[in-house]
């Protein structure tokens, strides 16, 4: 990659974290691109450079903290062991809820909202977390595999809601 192009990417990456900050800490429909512009350190023009809508910029971010988890859970079902499988996944999780707490805020956001393409981003990045969550439980053997995946995206529903609420004591074992 050339080094206007890893600049591009760059400034690209550096501007979807920016929104994400400013959406979760205003809310999508509050927020403006001007909003994202002054946290990235950047003109509104320049947002505009590379997000033709402020739709296609809330995209991207739904599109990034997908990512993020779905890599995140595929590093524990390639790394760990059968026993440990599920609650790595959960650790995993929970290192993204620290980490990456606006960006959950955001999905949850997101899963209210009725425009068809932010509908269909939550819908595809649920179907693939379920898949690869699914997947691994077979790939082990747990028991009624389909259930305890829905189990599983259910807990991880109500740690995010633990985490936005601040109620720890909706997270305990």
């Amino acid at each position: 990659m050339a080094k206007s192009e890893a600049s591009s990417v760059n400034r690209r990456t550096e501007i979807i974290m920016a929104a994400i900050e400013v959406f979760a800490e205003t809310g999508y429909y509050r927020a403006t691109t001007a909003m994202v512009a002054k946290r990235a350190g950047i003109s509104q023009p320049y947002v505009f450079r590379f997000f033709e809508t402020k739709e296609a910029l809330l995209l991207a971010a739904l599109e990034m903290s997908w990512v993020r988890i779905a890599s995140s859970f595929r590093q524990v079902t390639d790394t760990v062991a059968d026993d440990r499988l599920e609650r790595e996944l959960v650790e995993a999780y929970e290192d993204i809820l620290t980490d990456y707490r606006s960006e959950t805020l955001l999905q949850m956001q997101a899963q209210t909202m009725m425009e068809k393409p932010i509908r269909e981003a939550m819908q595809a990045g649920f179907r693939e977390v379920r898949g690869i969550v699914l997947e691994a439980f077979h790939k082990i053997g747990v028991p009624h595999a389909t259930e305890r995946t829905l189990l599983f995206l259910a807990r991880g529903m109500l740690c995010n809601i633990a985490m936005a609420l601040d109620l720890p004591e909706l997270m305990e074992d």
